[in-house]
C-alpha cells in the first residue's frame, strides 16, 4: 500500500507549476534579467500587501520570524543574483542544472537534520531526477577556463543559497496560526531592495519598455512570486524537505513544455524523454509506504 498525493504535496506541485510559467513571463518583459528578478519580488511585495492589509496581520508580527524572513529574503536574492551571472559565465542549460543541484543538499539535510527515511527508491530518483534536467537542457561542454569556473562556482551558490531560503521559510511557517503572508511581505521586500541596490551599482536601467512589458512583469510578481510562494510556504513546512526539493524540480521541466509551446523552441526526442524522466524521478520520489 502506497501513499502519494496529500493536500500539502498537492500544494506544492501547484506552486511549482505556477513557478513554472516564470520563464514565460520574463521572455515577454523583454528587460535585463536582473532588473525582471527585481521587478519579480518588487511588484510581489506590493501585490501581498493587500491582503496582508486586508487582514491585519502586521498586528500578529514576531520579531524572531521577521528577523528568518529577512534571512529568507537575502538568500533568495543571492540566488536570484548569482543564477543571473551564472548564465552568463556558462549558458542558461548548465546555470539550471547547477541551481537545482539544491536537492541533493535538501535530501542530505532532510536526513541529517529532520531525520527523514530517504529510502532506496527515492535515492535513486535523486541522480535520475538530474539526469532528465541535462537530457532536456543539454549543455556544451566548455574548456575549463577560470570564466567557466567561476560559473560553476556561482551556480554552487545558488543551490546553496535556494536551499538555504527553502530551509528558512520552512521555519517561518512552522508553528500554528502562522500569517499566510505577513513574511512573505518581510521577505519579498527586503530581496528587492538588495537585488534592486545591485541593480543600481552595477549600472542596469529600471525601465520598462512598454504596457505589454508591464503586464509581463506584473503577471511575474503577481503568480510566480505572490501566489506560488504563498502557496509553497503554507504547505513547505508539511512535506518533508527532501521531497519538496524533489517536488520543485517539476519547474525547470515544465519551462522547457512552456518554452516548447508558446516561443516554438525547436526540440527533439531527447527533450521529451527528459522531461519523462525528470516526472518519473519526482513519482519514484513521492512514493512511500504507508
Amino acid at each position: 500500500m502506497t501513499t502519494f498525493v496529500s493536500r500539502p504535496i498537492a500544494g506544492i506541485f501547484l506552486g511549482a507549476i505556477i513557478i513554472s510559467f516564470s520563464s514565460v513571463m520574463v521572455a515577454l518583459s523583454h528587460v535585463n534579467p536582473l532588473i525582471s528578478a527585481f521587478y519579480r519580488v518588487f511588484f510581489g511585495c506590493l501585490f501581498l500587501l493587500v491582503p496582508c492589509s486586508l487582514n491585519h496581520e502586521f498586528k500578529q508580527i514576531g520579531l524572531k520570524p521577521c528577523l528568518v524572513a529577512v534571512g529568507c529574503g537575502l538568500f533568495f536574492a543571492v540566488d536570484l543574483i548569482a543564477w543571473h551571472f551564472c548564465i552568463g559565465y556558462v549558458g542558461p542549460g548548465l546555470a539550471t542544472i547547477l541551481g537545482n543541484l539544491q536537492v541533493f543538499i535538501l535530501a542530505l539535510v532532510g536526513a541529517c537534520l529532520f531525520k527523514e527515511k530517504l529510502g532506496t527508491t527515492y535515492i535513486i530518483s535523486l541522480p535520475l531526477a538530474i539526469l532528465g534536467l541535462y537530457m532536456i537542457i543539454g549543455m556544451d561542454m566548455a574548456v575549463l577556463t577560470p570564466e567557466y569556473l567561476t560559473g560553476v562556482g556561482l551556480g554552487i551558490i545558488t543551490a546553496l543559497s535556494y536551499s538555504i531560503f527553502l530551509l528558512l521559510m520552512r521555519i517561518v511557517h512552522s508553528g500554528d496560526d502562522v500569517p499566510m503572508f505577513l513574511y512573505q511581505v518581510v521577505m519579498t521586500g527586503f530581496c528587492a531592495l538588495i537585488i534592486g541596490t545591485i541593480a543600481v551599482c552595477i549600472g542596469r536601467s529600471f525601465a520598462i519598455p512598454d504596457l505589454s512589458s508591464l503586464a509581463a512583469l506584473a503577471g511575474l510578481g503577481l503568480l510566480s512570486q505572490g501566489l506560488a510562494w504563498v502557496i509553497i510556504s503554507h504547505y513547505l513546512p508539511r512535506v518533508a524537505a527532501s521531497r519538496a526539493g524533489l517536488i520543485l524540480l517539476l519547474q525547470p521541466a515544465l519551462s522547457f513544455v512552456w518554452d516548447v509551446v508558446f516561443f516554438d523552441r525547436l526540440t527533439g526526442m531527447m527533450g521529451w524523454l527528459g522531461v519523462c524522466v525528470v516526472l518519473a524521478a519526482i513519482y519514484m520520489g513521492m512514493i512511500r509506504k504507508a
